[in-house]
């Protein structure tokens, strides 16, 4: 009787395991059937600059980084760049773009040539949510 009290003790301990992950903001549940896309420019565009690039989000809503509130997220925009490792922040540097004021759509400046676009979500800590909300990645030209 001892061992099946400790058992069933340990099998709550690992089914409690992945709410406080999410509860330390390291995985962040996203809404089941949850789609970000782009709302512009179209896939294959050929544009000129400044970009004009609108994020669309739909079962989920848009909140500022750093805050916390189920369901939310708010937008990364990747340019050239493979998606970044998942579970941890997501970098910010000129491929990794964050929107953190709960921005969206953006203006951008490229250069001529052949680019591939791709939208995260990011958690109130920047980390993507459990499972990703991310974008069908697209190429667009600027001339």
């Amino acid at each position: 009787m001892k061992r099946l009290v400790l058992s069933a003790a340990l099998a709550a301990a690992f089914c409690a395991a992945p709410l406080s992950a999410q509860a330390d903001g390291h995985r962040t549940m996203s809404k089941e059937g949850a789609t970000l896309y782009f709302i512009a420019p179209a896939d294959g565009a050929t544009v000129s600059n400044p970009v004009v690039v609108r994020f669309g989000l739909k079962g989920m809503g848009v909140a500022p980084a750093g805050v916390e509130k189920k369901h939310t997220g708010h937008h990364h925009l990747i340019i050239d760049a493979p998606l970044p490792i998942l579970g941890e922040p997501i970098p910010k540097d000129d491929h990794y773009r964050h929107f953190g004021g709960g921005q969206t759509e953006t203006s951008v400046t490229l250069s001529p040539g052949t680019h591939t676009l791709q939208l995260l979500l990011g958690d109130h800590n920047h980390i993507p949510h459990e499972p990703v909300v991310q974008s069908k990645k697209i190429t667009i030209t600027v001339k």
